[in-house]
Parts: structure tokens; C-alpha cells; sequence
């Protein structure tokens, strides 16, 4: 398949997609798109960065304008997921403009989430956890679900969502269409789709799932644990392009992202404590190539889709040999090319033999370690001082899209259903000075309803 043309789509999606600059559809895109056409149910395995936001949305939307009274739900792990495929939605539906979506996350009130409902939304884009609030609150039924899309299940899973998902499908139309995309698959991935998938199911792979992609570079550094601070800004200070920075805990994100601010690194971070405004503007800065560091937590590992990260950095290993590849997946996307560093404790050995476990039993390439050098934080008497320790990037310009609307029928359904710390991540040598660095009509779909009196 070498052009989105072949699958004679509707004349809107097509002229969406070439306002876009959408001309070739990705590997899972052409296998899955003319599947998910003949109505079957549908497993899309696939390396993450492969397009398979794409692959659901683009059928998903012909569908909605071919059935005028179905409407349409994605469940996806994280915020910032659900986020970019609100985007990517926006983007698709700018000629077709009565096709709304809603998207239900947590992090924010639920007042504009209930406004957003009573907007008449065709497709609601939801994490578990917020769905199944509105759920209880009465505020969404979602007995019109003609399609149902779960992407990135297997990190839904991961994540705790089993019980919200056995809820939802508990109330969801027997009567539908399920597709269900992972990165990964496993027992507990196996027993979730048998949940959901009814009747024919078509199963579409990509690549090897569970295996890092070969289009990515793996080092790794043995060091110690002052050692990390040191041999961090040695990595930033040789690598050019956007780095993303993998850290364990929240505490140790904004440690380490106040460590690089401190040298002058323009540098945000995104993790699960943060407000939903701060992540957003966070990743919004990384994209736009305002900054070029961005510190993350595993929480936000699957919901950062930036197609030109040029490095993954972790600055502490997982704790699930898992993640270690959904990490390392944030680059080398798409055909791209990457690098991955890791540094590794003497405490770390245990996590580090699963992680090369796992990557050997999926024929991955396993880095070999590499002993660090005694780095020290750089001396201003070292450096070009018109020269920036961090290049910046150019910033890249962002595009919007409209929306419209329609008569609902998300008529209202019962359903049972610390502060941040002070900074003590200081520079190892106290002669290092920071360097300063410039950059360029109807019924709402969703509506709540006040029960009735009884007599």
C-alpha cells in the first residue's frame, strides 16, 4: 500500500489527511484499516510509534458518518495519550465538522468534562479511572457504542485499570465492534481481550511486540549514584537533538530536573503529581522544540508522542523489565533512528539481568556495559562562554482545528458501579556556574438527567 487514496476513502477524511500530510499509511495502518472495514473485531500488535492512532481513528470515522446514530469510545492508560489523540482527531475531522469528540481525563474539574457532554460528542475519548466516574455520577451511558477502540491495553493493565475496564464492559453494547491495540502481549493482556473481543476477530501484527526496535542505538554506563548527576550533563553536553530524561520517582524527576535547570538546561519535567495544565504545558514545550529536556516518570512514558526524540536517557532503571522497552520506544519511532543510555548501580544489578533477560528471550540487541569515566560537572574556565551548554532548537509551529454538531443519545444510564521538597540536588562541585542560554441541536449525547420523583 503506497497511498491512503487505494482505500477509496470518504471524500472529507481524504481531504483531511492530505491537508495533513498524510500520504502513505504506515505498516499497521495498511494492514488494519481495510480489517477493521469489514466490521470484524480486531488485535493490533504493533511496536509503539507505528501509527496506530491512525489506524483506528481514520476507519472509526467512516464509520460515525455511515451510522448517524452510533458514536464511538477509545479508552486509552494515560492523559497525555488521550490528549494527542484529541488532537489527531481535530485534525482529521476539519472537514467534516458535526463529527464531535469529548475527552474525559482526570487532573481536571468535571465541570467543563459535563459541558464538553452536553456539547452532543460522536466520540469520547476517556481513561478508566474518569469514565467510570462520570459512569456513577449518571452523566454518560453508553448504550449507542457502535465501536469501541482500547489502545495501549497492555499498559492500562500495568497501570491497575482491570477493574474500571471489567465495569465497562459490563455496560457497554454486547452489539459492537472492538478493537484492541497493544505494544505488548501477555497472559493478562490474552485474558482482558477475550473479555471484549466477540464473534470474528482478525489479529494484525507489526514488528515483534515485547522487542526493542532495532532502530534504536542501546549504551549502557555502570556507575554509581553521585556519579549519575555528573554523567548526565556529559551525555546532554555530547548529544545533540530533544532528549528525554527517564526518572523513578516524582521526588527524583524534579531533583533531577532542577539539577540540569541550575547549568543553565532549559528543561521541564512530567510526571503523575503534576496539575493537568503543568503536564500539558510541559509536553506542549517539548514538542514546540522550546525546550529540549524534558524529565519524565514511567506514568508519562506511553502518553509522550514527540515523533523526533532524538535520545532516551535513564537516569534510573524500572522496576518492570517491561517498561524498560516502552522507555527506549520514545525514540527511534517510526522508521527513525535513536540512541537509548542507561546507567546502571552496583544496586541496580538485579533489575538490570531481568531487563537483559527479557531482551534476550525477544532476540533484542543487549548494550554492553561500559565502565564511566570519574565525570565532574563542568568548569566555567572550560567552556566557550558565548557558547550555551544546551544548543537551542527551533521552535516548530503548531496547527488547530474546529469542531461542530448533533442530536445526542447519551441519554443518562444508572450505573453501579505532600509539597514538593526543597532542593537538595545541588551541583557536585560548587566552582560549575550555571550557563545562560537563550531560544527563539438537539439532546446532548452526554447530557445528565435528573431522575424522576417517585410518588
Amino acid at each position: 500500500m503506497t497511498d491512503f487514496k487505494k482505500f477509496n476513502l470518504l471524500s472529507p477524511i481524504q481531504k483531511a489527511l492530505d491537508a495533513i500530510g498524510f500520504n502513505t499509511p504506515t505498516p499497521i495502518q495498511a494492514k488494519s484499516i481495510p480489517v477493521i472495514f469489514t466490521g470484524a473485531d480486531l488485535i493490533g500488535s504493533a511496536q509503539t510509534g507505528t501509527g496506530k492512532t491512525g489506524a483506528f481513528c481514520i476507519p472509526m470515522l467512516t464509520f460515525l458518518i455511515n451510522n448517524p446514530n452510533k458514536n464511538a469510545l477509545i479508552l486509552v492508560p494515560t492523559r497525555e495519550l488521550a490528549l494527542q489523540i484529541e488532537e489527531f482527531w481535530h485534525g482529521l475531522t476539519q472537514f467534516c465538522k458535526e463529527i464531535r469528540c469529548v475527552t474525559l481525563i482526570g487532573g481536571i474539574s468535571m465541570d467543563p468534562q459535563m459541558r464538553g457532554i452536553k456539547k452532543n460528542p460522536r466520540l469520547v475519548i476517556a481513561t478508566p479511572g474518569r469514565l467510570v466516574d462520570h459512569l456513577q455520577r449518571g452523566s454518560l451511558n453508553l448504550s449507542q457504542v457502535g465501536i469501541l477502540i482500547l489502545d495501549e491495553a497492555d499498559r492500562m493493565l500495568d497501570m491497575g485499570f482491570a477493574p474500571q475496564l471489567n465495569e465497562i464492559v459490563r455496560v457497554v453494547p454486547k452489539n459492537r465492534q472492538t478493537l484492541f491495540f497493544t505494544a505488548t502481549w501477555d497472559q493478562k493482556t490474552d485474558l482482558l481481550s477475550k473479555k471484549f473481543l466477540r464473534g470474528t476477530v482478525e489479529r494484525v501484527a507489526v514488528g515483534e511486540t515485547s522487542k526493542a526496535a532495532n532502530t534504536v542505538t542501546q549504551s549502557l554506563y555502570s556507575t554509581t549514584q553521585d556519579g549519575k548527576r555528573d554523567l548526565l550533563l556529559e551525555e546532554l553536553n555530547s548529544k545533540e537533538g530533544t532528549i528525554l530524561v527517564f526518572a523513578r520517582t516524582q521526588h527524583r524527576t524534579d531533583r533531577v530536573a532542577r539539577y540540569l535547570s541550575s547549568y543553565g538546561v532549559e528543561v521541564n519535567r512530567i510526571h503523575g503529581g503534576r496539575s493537568q495544565g503543568q503536564r500539558t504545558t510541559a509536553l506542549r514545550e517539548f514538542k514546540e522544540g522550546k525546550i529540549r529536556v524534558l524529565v519524565a516518570t514511567d506514568i508519562a512514558a506511553r502518553g509522550i508522542d514527540v515523533a523526533e526524540i532524538a535520545h532516551v536517557i535513564n537516569f534510573d532503571l524500572p522496576q518492570v523489565a517491561e517498561d524498560y522497552i516502552h522507555r527506549i520506544g520514545r525514540t527511534g519511532r517510526a522508521g527513525a533512528t535513536g540512541t537509548a543510555t542507561s546507567f546502571v548501580t552496583s544496586e541496580d544489578m538485579d533489575l538490570w539481568k531481568e531487563i537483559v533477560k527479557l531482551l534476550k528471550k525477544t532476540g533484542s540487541t543487549v548494550p554492553t556495559a561500559k565502565q564511566a569515566k570519574q565525570t565532574r560537572a563542568p568548569n566555567a574556565d572550560d567552556q566557550n562562554p558565548e557558547e550555551p551548554l544546551i544548543a537551542p532548537l527551533k521552535a516548530k509551529p503548531t496547527r488547530s482545528h474546529p469542531q461542530n454538531r448533533r442530536e445526542n443519545q447519551w441519554a443518562p444510564q444508572t450505573v453501579n458501579l505532600k509539597p514538593v521538597h526543597e532542593q537538595r540536588f545541588k551541583p557536585s562541585h560548587t566552582s560549575a556556574r550555571p550557563v545562560a542560554r537563550t531560544t527563539t441541536d438537539g439532546k446532548s449525547l452526554f447530557v445528565t438527567r435528573a431522575p424522576a420523583k417517585q410518588s
